[in-house]
């Protein structure tokens, strides 16, 4: 009784937060929806372009700034020679599509561990949002938007019950895991103008560096991104009560 009643919670979870994502994606898509979603798009847009500036960093490079406009766009500057060339370069475009998958699957594991760890998880969260305003986010509205959402999710752990809290290291992890698909047609997508300025998208820059056609990367980074959250919603299921 005790395992059927465990797998039944972890089902249930996994049914909500399936919900969720199928929700999320639906209502970006349509012009009321992307209002009451807002937030969520601007955190979309923050987990894409801090996966551009942490592999950069990581790569060799610097993190220089971080600009995250109203419209829901957003860009991330480096500089500094990046280690392996024009791989690295390939890498620092693709870590801001799939890097953000990477992140909520790893939140989503997290999810299922003990309350401390949960509750470390949504603090971690807000404090790295709180840090990115500090260091990188170089907008007044990236700055304000950024610093609500880091105090919002900070507190959490100190104001939401236990269910909550879980729940919402949950629905935090899926919104990191489907912010790849916030703009779906961006993935299959060559040029594009962002704040004013045309650019290669991330996938034409893939292709200039790495030869194979900008709409391969995107079908294998959808794969790949597609693969990371199925992973983590694997593990909600698989968690007990």
């Amino acid at each position: 009784m005790g395992a059927r009643q465990s797998q039944r919670g972890g089902g249930e979870a996994l049914l909500w937060l399936m919900g969720a994502a199928i929700a999320t994606v639906v209502l970006w898509q349509v012009p009321l929806g992307a209002f009451v979603l807002y937030p969520f798009s601007i955190l979309a847009t923050w987990f894409h372009e801090m996966g551009h500036g942490l592999m950069a960093m990581l790569l060799g490079g610097r993190f220089e700034r971080l600009m995250l406009y109203a419209n829901g766009s957003g860009l991330a500057f480096h500089s500094g020679g990046l280690w392996l060339g024009g791989a690295g370069r390939a890498l620092v475009a693709a870590a801001g599509l799939v890097g953000p998958s990477l992140a909520g699957m790893l939140l989503l594991r997290l999810s299922v561990l003990r309350l401390p760890r949960v509750q470390l998880g949504l603090f971690g969260l807000g404090c790295l949002l709180l840090l990115s305003a500090a260091l990188w986010v170089r907008t007044g509205f990236g700055v304000a938007m950024i610093v609500g959402l880091g105090v919002a999710i900070a507190a959490i752990p100190l104001y939401a019950p236990v269910w909550m809290q879980y729940f919402a290291l949950q629905f935090l992890g899926v919104q990191a895991c489907i912010s790849s698909f916030h703009q779906l047609d961006y993935l299959f997508t060559e040029r594009v103008v962002i704040g004013g300025q045309a650019m290669l998208s991330d996938t034409g820059r893939m292709a200039e560096q790495l030869l194979l056609p900008y709409w391969v990367w995107g079908l294998l980074l959808t794969a790949l991104s597609l693969v990371l959250l199925g992973s983590g919603l694997l593990t909600v299921a698989r968690s007990r009560d």
